[in-house]
């Protein structure tokens, strides 16, 4: 399965529904800090009583975050590059990192030695950006429905 990288999550309820992804999936979900309180009723909230059937790993930074994940291909989901998240056949090892709601990825982020590219969920002109979880989703279930669902009913 795909691992999920969040860096600096802010809302508690888009990292809730996260979780619920990853138990549905099998997805990893990593969460580089800092981020909102962990015990957020918001999280428990969106996560249901899917916490205990998901793999979550919470990490102090982005270098040991990579540092556990690596070594493996890590795709930097942003709105500022033509690639598409359809255009890569996408590996069970790969990352999938998401930025913070309100930003995005910072440039240094981006820029990372270890990022191997970066990728965009289209969407109509003159929008800036979409939902934290949502995104999350497609490109997980993307990645997920390229390799055949393996373990789903």
């Amino acid at each position: 399965m795909s691992r999920i990288l969040f860096f600096e999550p802010r809302i508690a309820g888009n990292t809730g529904s996260t979780i619920r992804l990853a138990a549905g999936t099998g997805d990893e979900l990593h969460i580089v800090k800092p981020l909102f309180d962990f015990e957020d009723a918001k999280l428990r909230r969106a996560g249901l009583d899917y916490h205990d059937l998901a793999n979550v790993t919470v990490h102090e930074t982005l270098d040991d975050a990579l540092e556990a994940l690596l070594p493996a291909r890590l795709f930097a989901f942003t709105a500022h590059t033509s690639t598409r998240y359809t255009d890569v056949q996408y590996e069970p090892t790969d990352i999938l990192m998401f930025g913070p709601e309100p930003t995005g990825l910072p440039v240094e982020v981006l820029e990372h030695p270890a990022v191997t590219a970066h990728l965009r969920i289209p969407m109509l002109e003159g929008r800036r950006s979409m939902n934290l979880a949502n995104c999350a989703a497609i490109a997980a279930y993307e990645a997920w429905r390229q390799q055949g669902f393996p373990g789903a009913k």
